[in-house]
């Protein structure tokens, strides 16, 4: 089974900038739909972006205009770039891949990051 591996978080002053990216730990064949969910504290865990292999991307309302997702498919890794981050977008990141295929054919789905941490704070 393949690792999600994430990294990118860290503390940041309100309207300022981070990004984070996933790679999976091992050598894959392709990966169809890549994306970012967020948790915070008491909330539940909701959808911040997500893009397909094709490039097609969907945001939450709440980080159109702000944040942009993208994908290297060579190194099967997605980014998450954040701009005018505000102190609501703090929460645990997590990576999120479907449709995992291996090399032989095998599929996987619904794999997970372990979580980075994100904290706007001044």
């Amino acid at each position: 089974q393949v690792q999600l591996v994430e990294s990118g978080g860290g503390l940041v002053q309100p309207g300022g900038s981070l990004t984070l990216s996933c790679a999976p730990s091992r050598s894959i064949f392709s990966i169809n739909t890549m994306g970012w969910y967020r948790q915070a504290p008491g909330k539940q865990r909701e959808l911040v972006a997500r893009i397909t292999s094709g490039g097609s991307t969907n945001y939450a309302d709440s980080v159109k205009g702000r944040f942009t997702i993208s994908r290297d498919n060579t190194k099967k890794t997605v980014y998450l770039q954040m701009n005018s981050l505000k102190p609501e977008d703090t929460a645990v990141y997590y990576c999120y891949a479907d449709r995992v295929r291996y090399y032989g054919g095998t599929v996987g789905n619904d794999y997970w990051g372990q979580g980075t941490q994100v904290t706007v704070s001044s």
